[in-house]
């Protein structure tokens, strides 16, 4: 099977430029070239864009992407370290997730306050502007 970055796009749902950096940092590892300095990817170029698209949406950094495909070249090893480092994603998730709530909190607990007069009388306007020194 050989795939032209179009197809390898499409099949993936990465766009072009997205596999190029991906080329350009080393996530993925530059293809063969057609007579007419095409890029030719295969079977497993598919698959390891497939990995990495999943651990992204996941949320993996770059970073831990890397870290992950590393990882994965070791079958044989112990999962312990993949283990950690899904697990310190879950924590940072949760901890954005706890944010957000806060977020939503005071958010709603400003539309609550709403009278509905005019901007001059707006406590989410107010509640915007900088702290009034007491």
């Amino acid at each position: 099977m050989t795939l032209s970055i179009g197809e390898l796009g499409r099949r993936t749902g990465t766009k072009v430029e997205t596999i190029r950096y991906y080329e350009r940092i080393g996530l993925l590892i530059a293809p063969a070239r057609t007579e007419g300095n095409y890029r030719a990817y295969g079977e497993a170029e598919l698959n390891r864009l497939s990995f990495v698209r999943r651990a992204r949406d996941l949320g993996f950094s770059i970073e831990q992407v890397c870290d992950l495909l590393a990882l994965s070249d070791r079958r044989d090893q112990s999962c312990a370290e993949v283990d950690e480092l899904a697990g310190a994603h879950l924590a940072e998730v949760e901890r954005k997730i706890a944010d957000l709530e806060a977020l939503r909190r005071e958010l709603s607990a400003l539309l609550s306050q709403c009278r509905k007069g005019t901007i001059s009388t707006c406590l989410i306007i107010d509640a915007l502007g900088p702290a009034q020194a007491e």
